[in-house]
């Protein structure tokens, strides 16, 4: 119990230390370095809530994909961040209602479950009732609930995630002018007649690279 208490506040620790980072980080490669700690520290508290699925999915999507999309973004693109810090401080207040009404949220969700708790101890609910059915593993347990009571919501969010996809290819794709693309048609209807040409030469002959023939 000491050893789960300590690495709790370990991981949550760093956690929240990569959080202030990721905001006051003045490179923004650094920033999302730090949001990739942060990821792996939080997928960390998610094992030691038993809850490994999630910590799976943290790390391969958010840390795989997100993060190191972001990072590569931030690279490639030539991003003016003086331009975007300069509205920083003028929306500073906006900022921090914003994280006032999100603590004071998460005070009370951790108040009314402590709350709940205590009335549970006092009326003897504490008690868990016998289990009738089979032990499921969290990663089962969410598969159950996904193909079979949520499937048409989760298929409905594949296709919603599927046309925000096509639509953001569609919206960034840029053609330039004097490029030659491939044409796949193009290429099947070749003949050996035209992408071959026989040349007889008469002794001394060359060919040069303009076509002409030389003797």
């Amino acid at each position: 119990m000491a050893l789960t208490a300590l690495f709790f506040y370990l991981f949550a620790g760093v956690t929240v230390m990569s959080g202030l980072l990721v905001i006051v980080a003045r490179n923004p490669v650094h920033a999302v370095l730090w949001l990739i700690l942060a990821f792996f520290n939080a997928a960390g508290l998610f094992v030691l809530l038993g809850a490994e699925f999630l910590a799976m999915i943290l790390v391969v999507v958010y840390v795989g994909a997100v993060a190191v999309l972001f990072l590569f973004v931030v690279m490639m693109l030539d991003v003016d961040f003086a331009s975007l810090r300069a509205g920083f401080i003028r929306h500073a207040s906006i900022g921090a209602f914003v994280g006032l009404v999100l603590l004071v949220e998460l005070i009370m969700v951790v108040g009314f479950r402590v709350v709940g708790k205590a009335s549970d101890v006092v009326a003897g609910a504490a008690k868990a009732p016998a289990s009738t059915g089979p032990v499921l593993t969290n990663t089962e347990a969410l598969g159950r609930l996904l193909y079979t009571q949520y499937v048409y919501f989760f298929q409905a969010a594949g296709l919603i995630l599927l046309v925000a996809m096509i639509g953001a290819i569609v919206l960034t794709l840029r053609h330039k002018e004097g490029i030659r693309r491939q044409s796949i048609a193009a290429q099947n209807a070749r003949t050996p007649a035209a992408a071959i040409e026989v040349v007889k030469l008469a002794p001394g002959q060359v060919i040069v690279p303009s076509g002409e023939r030389r003797g």
